[in-house]
C-alpha cells in the first residue's frame, strides 16, 4: 500500500464545550482551527472535526456481537500502537471514563488477536481504539 495519508472524518456533536474537554483533555488531541461551529482535533495524525449539531439524535447505536461484546455501529477509531494503547488506556481509567466495552484483548490466542476498547463521547458518538501486538494481524482473517 503507498504511503498512508491522514483520514478527515467529521462527527455530530451536542456540546462544543464538552467535546473540546473530552478529545483535548481526556483523549489528548491538540485543537487545531475552529469557528462557534465547529471544531477540528489532531487526532493520532488524523484531521477530526467536531461540528455542532442541534438537533440531538435519540435513536442510539445499532450493536453487532463480535468476539461476544456488543458493538456499537456506527463507530470509528485509531489502532495504536501497543504502548500508546495502553497508556491511552490507563488516562481513561485515571479519568473515570465510562466505557460501552471496558478494555481487553479480544480474539485472544487466534488469527487478529488485538487489544481493544470501546467508549462514547459527550455527544454518543462510539470510539473504538485498538492495537495489535503484531500489525501483520491487522487484516489477517
Amino acid at each position: 500500500m503507498p504511503g498512508l495519508r491522514p483520514f478527515h472524518l467529521a462527527v455530530p456533536v451536542y456540546d462544543l464545550a464538552r467535546a473540546r474537554s473530552f478529545y483535548g483533555e481526556i483523549i489528548g488531541c491538540n485543537e487545531g482551527r475552529s469557528s462557534s461551529q465547529w471544531v477540528d482535533f489532531d487526532f493520532f495524525g488524523h484531521q477530526f472535526v467536531c461540528h455542532l449539531d442541534g438537533s440531538r439524535d435519540t435513536g442510539g447505536p445499532i450493536r453487532n456481537v463480535v468476539d461476544g461484546d456488543s458493538v456499537p455501529v456506527p463507530h470509528f477509531g485509531v489502532i495504536l500502537t501497543m504502548a500508546d494503547w495502553q497508556s491511552l488506556r490507563d488516562r481513561l481509567l485515571a479519568a473515570g471514563v465510562s466505557f460501552v466495552i471496558e478494555p481487553r484483548i479480544r480474539f485472544q490466542g487466534e488469527s487478529g488477536e488485538q487489544a481493544t476498547m470501546f467508549l462514547t463521547d459527550p455527544s454518543g458518538n462510539a470510539l473504538e481504539f485498538k492495537a495489535f501486538a503484531d500489525d501483520s494481524q491487522i487484516f489477517a482473517k
